[in-house]
């Protein structure tokens, strides 16, 4: 070996070995500056509040501050796609659903972004309690007054979710009971609350999160739980299995993201300090709970396995459904 290749294989291995040693020093003094937060909804949703309400603990224990920026539209993919674009160096961190990580793939033929390498996990952060509720002028009180009320007034009715096994639910209850209503496009909660409020689109497959005040109001209607939680705040809506639906209830949770190649003892870091604050019972029973929200925190690695399952499950559900890439 030559004096100059050994000389250059030595530099190699020593910045090699240099790297954990800086990444580890970076964690160390992360954050310096502000930290964006990407979402994929709009503003008012529960992504958006639940963010900015972790956002604020972290900037109390770090010091910086957690600006969210909305990124809805395109199945979610919008934001998804500017995450993975974004500078791998911790100071963009992305809340996402399941939908466009998970479901996507199966119901698109061209994604924007890789969903199985664009993004690395952080942790599963909660699940949605989903319902579908109605606009209470509509006088129903249960699925079969709805499909009947649909039966009555054909082409006048429309539903709105961002869940894919949601739209199948309603698609199945269309073909198989003689229903007559037609999904139309989700953008984000807080759109979605007022879109069931004014009645253009009356009937909704959301998180109860999202409408609890307005069905606690009367302004909204709960007809059944979709995605088999029962609700402490409503125990007398039936969930899906209760009203004898078989097919594949929705199981939607947001969790946290960065682009790929942010190192791994910033990715731990946050981790380690999100759980920390969810933990809490104070912090928990305002943001999660009151929420109609279920806690799923979990490391990385767990959260990287539970989305290789969740895609697995996904394609079936997508493949019994005989829905073809779009």
């Amino acid at each position: 070996m030559s004096a100059r290749i050994g000389g250059l294989l030595h530099v190699a291995i020593a910045a090699a070995v240099a790297l954990p040693a800086i990444s580890f020093a970076q964690a160390q003094t992360y954050p310096t500056r502000t930290v964006r937060v990407l979402t994929t909804t709009s503003a008012g949703g529960i992504s958006d509040i639940f963010m900015r309400a972790l956002g604020d603990e972290l900037q109390k224990r770090w010091g910086q501050a957690f600006v969210i920026e909305n990124r809805p539209g395109g199945m979610q993919n919008v934001g998804a796609r500017a995450c993975t674009e974004a500078p791998p160096d911790g100071y963009t961190i992305c809340i996402l659903n399941a939908d466009p990580i998970v479901y996507n793939q199966w119901l698109l033929k061209n994604m924007p972004f890789d969903p199985e390498k664009g993004l690395q996990p952080i942790t599963n952060l909660f699940h949605l309690i989903q319902v579908l509720v109605v606009n209470s002028d509509l006088k129903v009180k249960s699925i079969d007054e709805l499909i009947a009320l649909s039966k009555a007034k054909p082409g006048t009715m429309n539903y709105l979710t961002a869940a894919p096994p949601l739209a199948l639910y309603m698609e199945k209850l269309k073909e198989e009971k003689g229903a007559d209503w037609v999904r139309v496009p989700f953008k984000g909660g807080g759109e979605a609350v007022n879109a069931i409020l004014n009645g253009s689109t009356p009937i909704g497959l959301i998180g109860e999160g999202n409408v609890i005040g307005q069905i606690q109001a009367g302004a909204m209607t709960p007809l059944v739980m979709v995605n088999n939680i029962k609700s402490p705040n409503f125990p007398d809506v039936p969930t899906l299995a209760e009203t004898g639906y078989k097919g594949a209830a929705s199981q939607s949770w947001y969790g946290l993201f960065v682009p790929p190649g942010t190192p791994k003892p910033i990715v731990d870091k946050l981790a380690k300090e999100i759980a920390s604050i969810v933990s809490d019972a104070t912090f928990r029973e305002r943001h999660l709970t009151a929420r109609s929200l279920v806690p799923a925190i979990n490391t990385p690695e767990q959260f990287a396995e539970q989305i290789k399952q969740d895609r697995a499950t996904a394609q079936q559900v997508v493949k019994d459904a005989g829905l073809a890439p779009q």
